[in-house]
């Protein structure tokens, strides 16, 4: 056990999943530093709900746009170089945006906005330049160890956003990221390129990170579309339940507030406990499928719960959100199928583009809830969002082939 563990531990899963611990603390911060930040920024209290959604989707906007560029790179210049600039922006960003809390501008609110969206294009390249290097550079027997580790390890940044967000000043929070992800720089020095990856590099003839290769064969389309489905739920529970559970719980009569960060960090501390979890019951079925699908019959369980669970006390809330974290800790999984589905010269592209579409569509996901929420209530308007992702991604992954064993070792015609 220890040899594998250690076989599993390589210079590219620890940095990968460090870089990753640096990318879901920046996610998440503004979910924890929402209602702090715009009080402080002049935002009313009637309006915090409204310019939170506003200000998150920005961030998810950027992340989409950024999905698409640094996937396109990560097969066209390499994992690692996406891996480089991908955590400069969005430091730099996460810098800037504690800055501005400490300057007096004209449009405080509007910059902070421009900012989440700068910083939404750089945290987007790096979880699917880091997932597809470990499966490229892993056996196929332990490359679902190797990418649940990274996630695994990578999630817990939420629980130090939650605890930074909740005892320091939210400037004092974006700078701090911001930091940390710069001294990351200086170990990726010591990251290389998978072999697998070099040598399509070198042939002239293959065409790699091209979109056109997905558009024009709708077989492939479809098989890219399912992968995105099968992610809709994770991001419902994060962006939904999770992010909005002080308005959700105050709805469904909790006996205190909710506080979001704790929330959070409650969610975040199960998907540390599902992405390794969910890598290890992969392992043991020898399927990804299965793994995936008992987890997201968890997910539909758990959502349940925290919907009918009304007039309970804070902490009731959030070891509820600690299952929905744990049963929604298939992301790893996820990403792992995608970058399993797709040859060399595209794998970058879809790895990274997949989860950020995921990401995207939070923009969706939060305005058919903004929308609902008007005419049924918020807690009928979670149940009626939350159904349609998971009967999505139930369908998707029912269609999808089984990917455990497969040799990433071919191409893209």
């Amino acid at each position: 056990m220890k040899h594998g563990l250690r076989s599993v531990l390589t210079t590219t899963v620890v940095i990968g999943a460090l870089g990753y611990f640096v990318d879901i603390y920046d996610l998440v911060l503004f979910s924890i530093v929402r209602v702090p930040s715009l009080k402080y920024l002049g935002v009313a209290s009637d309006q915090l709900e409204t310019v939170g959604i506003r200000l998150l989707n920005m961030q998810m906007g950027g992340m989409l746009l950024g999905g698409i560029l640094w996937g396109i790179l990560g097969d066209k210049r390499g994992r690692v170089s996406v891996l480089f600039g991908s955590i400069l922006m969005y430091s730099l960003a996460n810098i800037a945006n504690g800055v501005i809390g400490w300057m007096h501008i004209e449009d405080p609110v509007g910059a902070y906005a421009w900012l989440r969206f700068i910083a939404g294009v750089g945290l987007a390249g790096e979880l699917g330049a880091a997932i597809t290097l470990v499966a490229e550079t892993l056996p196929k027997e332990r490359r679902g160890l190797g990418t649940s580790m990274v996630a695994g390890i990578g999630v817990s940044g939420a629980i130090t956003a939650g605890l930074i967000g909740e005892f320091f000043s939210w400037q004092l929070a974006y700078v701090i990221g911001g930091v940390l992800g710069l001294m990351l720089l200086v170990a990726r020095l010591r990251m290389f390129d998978s072999g697998m990856f070099e040598s399509v590099k070198g042939k002239a003839t293959v065409v790699r990170g091209d979109l056109m290769i997905l558009l024009r064969s709708p077989a492939r389309m479809a098989r890219y579309i399912k992968c995105i489905l099968i992610g809709l739920p994770i991001w419902f529970v994060i962006g939904i339940l999770v992010t909005f559970s002080r308005e959700i719980c105050a709805d469904l009569g909790a006996t205190g507030p909710v506080s979001p960060g704790f929330a959070i960090m409650f969610a975040y501390g199960g998907l540390v406990i599902g992405d390794i979890s969910s890598g290890l019951v992969s392992q043991w079925l020898q399927s990804r499928k299965r793994a995936v699908g008992a987890f997201l019959s968890a997910t539909v369980f758990c959502v349940i719960l925290y919907l009918s669970s009304r007039n309970q006390d804070p902490s009731y809330y959030y070891g509820v959100c600690l299952l929905l974290g744990t049963a929604v800790g298939y992301w790893a999984m996820f990403v792992t199928i995608a970058a399993e589905q797709f040859g060399t010269n595209l794998r970058a592209t879809v790895a990274t583009t997949v989860p950020n579409f995921v990401r995207g569509a939070v923009v969706l996901i939060t305005s058919s809830f903004k929308f609902l929420s008007g005419d049924y209530g918020r807690i009928v308007a979670a149940g009626m969002v939350g159904a349609v992702c998971c009967a999505l991604a139930a369908i998707a992954l029912w269609r999808l082939e089984e990917s455990f064993h497969r040799d990433l070792d071919f191409l893209e015609q």
